[in-house]
């Protein structure tokens, strides 16, 4: 099966559903604001499917060089002299810089979030900010400290595949900035489990928390593992005490400032996320001789988009489709507290939006280009003879980034990678405070505290998190890479949730005892499949097993992407089995799920 249509088929029918309920809905039309829409979201699409169809079919087939002999430096010896000792030291400078950022954001954060005062100032910023700044601290939210390290492995590996996982975008973009932005907004939910105790009840209200807690939780333990990982490179450091470190600084500012502190702070390293990116390639750019001959130094098979359907089970296209482009891009867009929460922050609903446009559309590609492009100038610099070709793809990031940069620059963009950990547990941590004081203090501990009460928690729960996140280090240390961690955990936590909440906002008919049995039926049937890989066999699109050895957990790394396409079909067959089954609901569901018209009195579009 060829992988680019098979993106565009599957991903062009949700894309296509997201255009008709945004038509019907008066959002997209010939005229007016309408056809402006209308032209914004073709355009989206048309970006997405002609470049990477150029990169899939066309670049491959560009002349490229042969690979050359690795030709031994000075500047090279010391990289790879580095790699082998696993020693990246870097200067006195380089860690100067390092500690000064450190210093410079926790007091940036603490700066911002002196005024706070309330619990809507610690959740929501008093909902205050512009679509600028939401939209730049979204970027460092999404690119993680993990990105960086798992996504210029895979892409020393697979080449420009690795931004496979950011240029999903386009398959939900009308349904999230024309459907379910407007009923968040409007709706004013200041939790995801509150608006599904709102759609049907406690019960689901319960088990959504449980679902978002674990998966937010995972995600912190995800980024101080990776962390722990660069410290441990950089120092020599035990992985799980490099983590700590960096959770302690983390939630020194958060617990204080809210997300104030969070969306300031993200600003900063937002820009500073995308601005060594691009001086990443730069310096790489110019140590080859200019772009020219590092494309012609990157192998064919390295410029495609989607490296192979279903042959390799590490990196099969197939399966970074249903993981990152539905589960995990869904999750994170959607239902992602910490997005949620960004969005509240807007002091308007066309700030709102601009927001959603400006991160979709404009940054997120440049995220791709920066998370990865130190993995492509590594395969290339290799491919020129710069560096050796049998180098192991996890110290791809560490070996390109020492040789083409100078003392000092090296620091920058080891602050880099601080900025993208520090900015997404920040984000992850702030959130599970709002779940946890919204959505299970004040409902099952304490239902009359006052405002004051209810912050006290909130900064206590951002401390308790950051522990339990530390806690989750170890469980990731047990996979062989980082993206296989991220991989692993995000398939297998975040179906239930995502179908649960796709048939809940598009599906009038989808009821709470369907609802109830997708979120626990859904997350029995993945734990299941944990110890019996083999049922997920049959979703797997011929994507082999591959080996996981002995113990009691193996299966976990059995099928880590194919997972989400089991788990996502599993719950969809339940949810919509369920629901023939019993009762509609009769409670009126006006501004809670899609409905014809009805935001046409809102005069939104």
């Amino acid at each position: 099966m060829d992988p680019f249509i098979y993106n565009f088929v599957c991903g062009g029918l949700i894309f296509v559903f997201g255009l008709v309920l945004a038509w019907r809905q008066g959002s997209l039309g010939l005229s007016g604001k309408g056809r402006r829409n209308l032209c914004l979201t073709l355009g989206v699409f048309g970006f997405y499917f002609i470049l990477q169809a150029f990169l899939q079919y066309k670049a491959p087939g560009m002349p490229a060089a042969e690979p050359s002999m690795y030709k031994p430096t000075e500047a090279s010896e010391a990289a790879i002299t580095a790699v082998e000792n696993k020693g990246y030291r870097g200067a006195t400078i380089d860690y100067v810089i390092m500690i000064g950022y450190f210093v410079a954001i926790v007091a940036l954060g603490m700066f911002f979030g002196r005024k706070m005062k309330s619990t809507e100032d610690f959740f929501f910023g008093g909902r205050r900010f512009a679509w600028w700044l939401i939209a730049f601290s979204m970027i460092a939210t999404t690119i993680g400290s993990y990105s960086f390290l798992k996504y210029s492995s895979k892409g020393y590996q697979y080449g420009l595949s690795s931004t496979q996982t950011y240029s999903n975008d386009w398959i939900y973009f009308p349904l999230l900035l024309f459907c379910w932005l407007p009923i968040l907004y409007f709706s004013r939910v200041t939790s995801i489990p509150e608006y599904f105790g709102r759609r049907f009840n406690s019960k689901v209200r319960f088990w959504a928390t449980v679902c978002l807690l674990v998966y937010m939780v995972g995600y912190v333990g995800v980024n101080l593992f990776t962390m722990g990982k660069v410290l441990h490179h950089l120092l020599g450091w035990e992985i799980f005490w490099g983590a700590v470190l960096v959770a302690m600084l983390s939630v020194s500012y958060v617990s204080s400032g809210g997300q104030a502190s969070v969306i300031m702070t993200d600003l900063f390293q937002g820009v500073m996320l995308l601005v060594t990116g691009g001086l990443i390639l730069g310096l790489g750019f110019a140590y080859l001789g200019g772009f020219d001959v590092f494309w012609a130094n990157l192998p064919g098979d390295s410029r495609k988009v989607f490296h192979n359907f279903n042959s390799d089970p590490d990196f099969p296209s197939v399966g970074i489709f249903w993981q990152d482009g539905l589960a995990n891009s869904i999750m994170f867009g959607f239902l992602h507290q910490g997005t949620i929460m960004r969005y509240m922050a807007a002091r308007s609903y066309a700030d709102c939006k601009k927001a959603v446009i400006t991160h979709l559309v404009v940054l997120m590609p440049l995220a791709a280009c920066v998370v990865g492009g130190a993995g492509w100038l590594a395969k290339a610099l290799a491919n020129h003879g710069d560096l050796p070709g049998n180098m192991a793809a996890d110290d791809s990031f560490y070996a390109a980034t020492q040789l083409i940069s100078q003392p000092g620059i090296f620091g920058l963009i080891l602050a880099a990678m601080i900025a993208a950990l520090m900015s997404t547990v920040d984000t992850l941590i702030t959130a599970i405070s709002a779940v946890w004081v919204n959505d299970v203090h004040k409902q099952y501990i304490k239902k009359d505290m006052s405002d004051g009460q209810a912050l006290m928690v909130a900064r206590l729960t951002a401390i308790g998190a950051t522990l339990v996140g530390i806690a989750m280090v170890p469980v990731f240390m047990n996979f062989d890479s980082i993206y296989d961690a991220h991989g692993a955990f995000t398939a297998a936590v975040t179906p239930p949730l995502v179908v649960t909440f796709v048939l809940s906002v598009f599906w009038k008919r989808f009821t709470a005892p369907a609802a109830l049995a997708t979120l626990v039926v859904g997350l029995l049937a993945i734990g299941v499949s944990f110890f019996v890989p083999e049922l997920i066999t049959p979703f797997a699109h011929g994507v082999p097993m591959g080996e996981a050895g002995d113990g009691l957990f193996a299966g976990v790394k059995q099928y880590k992407f194919m997972r989400a396409c089991y788990g996502l079909t599993i719950c969809v067959v339940v949810g919509v089995s369920v629901s023939f089954f019993t009762r509609p609901e009769t409670k009126s569901l006006a501004g809670l799920v899609w409905e014809k018209g009805y935001y046409r009195s809102l005069k939104i579009d």
